[in-house]
């Protein structure tokens, strides 16, 4: 399935140590490749619900999906990393 940049991408599993969750919605801005060869990378955006820019993060591709109409958008309390 192509996911187009700038485009916004739901992140369909936890990536912990950036503190992004499975159901976030995020800003697709790039497509990287892995320096070894692996799995094609994306930078994405993460902003929290009044608009403001949170997180910007490299994730796997294999990580993100592109939104669909029968999804609804959440909201959760961003969990403080320690």
């Amino acid at each position: 399935m192509d996911i187009e940049l700038y485009k916004r991408v739901v992140i369909n599993q936890n990536i912990p140590p950036s503190n992004i969750y499975a159901g976030d919605i995020a800003w697709l801005l790039d497509f990287v490749p892995h320096p070894s060869g692996g799995e094609e990378g994306c930078v994405v955006e993460i902003f929290n619900a009044l608009g403001d820019s949170i997180a910007v993060v490299v994730v796997p591709r294999s990580a993100i999906s592109p939104l669909q109409q029968d999804q609804v958008l959440s909201v959760r309390t961003i969990q403080k990393v320690s």
